[in-house]
């Protein structure tokens, strides 16, 4: 049976040092972390779709067809949202700038879209539409050229659907199925955060499952050929698995998870990867189930959020503090020298965490 999962919360974190290695460290870090709210103005619509630029251009798109676009860090939002026939539950942004961002919608049937606009969200193109029965895309990714991409749908005929894109989105097309391995009776994917696809390096690219199988599989060739693993992530054939997978390299990741049903269960529901997700290895426990994750860049430090909160690594994932009790379920880091970690969710709250230092 496919679950659609229902709303999120956005929210802005200021983080002011950073340590490594040790629970002591990780406390003390935490302590130092503190919320900022940019909402969205007169909006309640569930925010799982997400994808920031730099500190001050981020996309958010709802449940209920909405799309906004910030460019002076969340303090004014502009609604561009697609002009389609009814309202589309969006879950994905891929975003280059502030004028190119593409969003996909979830749902049977032809409700699973993917719109691209190139001027700022004043007009969208339908790049594709689907038309198979059993078909139910969850997440899109672009890789890191900007020019070829991914988006998964849960299994049609016993194996996870892929389409991909080598012209920047503007066309897509079916990946030859013989090249992914059979999926389990009752497994798919979640579209809880935009991250059971994620890519990496320069042709790498994996998937998480949940339901029956727990699993990552991984890709080197953009999409055309996979292969699969089982994480330490418990399934549940009722709302569990691996929700998100983060990757800081093209070897070095982690995947977090869950049961959406047991909120407040962080018990084994995260793993961690060095070799490209050919193997996955236990990581620390978390405040609860967990739907989204991000790398701060050039460091060993992440973020995993879920709702009711979120926890911090320093060490790549070993052991986790939590911070904070708001929800939320999308979280994206970018930059270099200075940081910025923007996160969505419900009630139209969106927010941004700050002043992480490199390193």
């Amino acid at each position: 049976m496919r679950l659609i999962l229902g709303t999120a919360a956005a929210v802005v974190l200021t983080l002011s040092t950073v340590s490594s290695a040790t629970s002591a460290d990780q406390s003390a870090a935490a302590a130092g972390l503190s919320w900022k709210r940019v909402d969205l103005p007169h909006s309640h619509q569930s925010l799982r779709g997400l994808d920031a630029v730099n500190a001050k251009v981020a996309w958010v798109a709802g449940d209920e067809g909405g799309v906004w676009r910030t460019t002076d860090g969340g303090k004014t939002w502009k609604d561009v949202r697609p002009d389609a026939e009814k309202a589309l539950a969006f879950r994905d942004v891929e975003a280059d700038s502030g004028d190119v961002a593409q969003v996909l919608s979830i749902g049977p049937r032809g409700q699973s879209r993917i719109y691209k606009t190139i001027d700022g969200g004043k007009s969208w193109d339908l790049t594709f539409k689907n038309a198979e029965a059993t078909a139910f895309y969850d997440c899109l990714a672009m890789f890191p050229d900007g020019v070829h991409g991914l988006a998964m749908s849960d299994p049609v005929d016993g194996k996870f659907r892929v389409i991909t894109t080598d012209d920047a989105g503007d066309t897509w097309k079916k990946v030859d199925p013989s090249g992914m391995p059979k999926a389990k009776d009752g497994e798919f994917g979640f579209a809880a955060s935009g991250t059971c696809v994620v890519t990496a390096g320069v042709k790498d690219a994996w998937i998480a499952s949940g339901g029956t199988a727990a699993r990552v599989f991984h890709s080197t060739d953009y999409g055309q050929t996979w292969k699969v693993a089982p994480t330490t992530i418990p399934p549940n054939a009722d709302g569990g698995g691996v929700f998100s997978l983060a990757m800081r390299t093209s070897t070095t990741g982690i995947a977090v998870g869950g049961n959406f049903l047991e909120e407040d269960n962080g018990k084994r529901m995260t793993a961690r990867t060095s070799d490209g997700g050919a193997t996955w290895s236990r990581g620390g426990n978390v405040g609860g189930y967990r739907s989204g994750a991000a790398w701060v860049p050039f460091s060993k430090t992440a973020i995993a959020v879920g709702p009711n909160g979120t926890d911090v690594t320093t060490d790549g994932g070993k052991t986790w503090t939590a911070i904070g009790t708001t929800g939320f379920h999308s979280v994206q880091c970018v930059g270099t020298v200075s940081t910025t970690c923007w996160a969505s969710g419900t009630d139209g709250r969106v927010g941004k965490l700050v002043g992480l230092p490199k390193g």
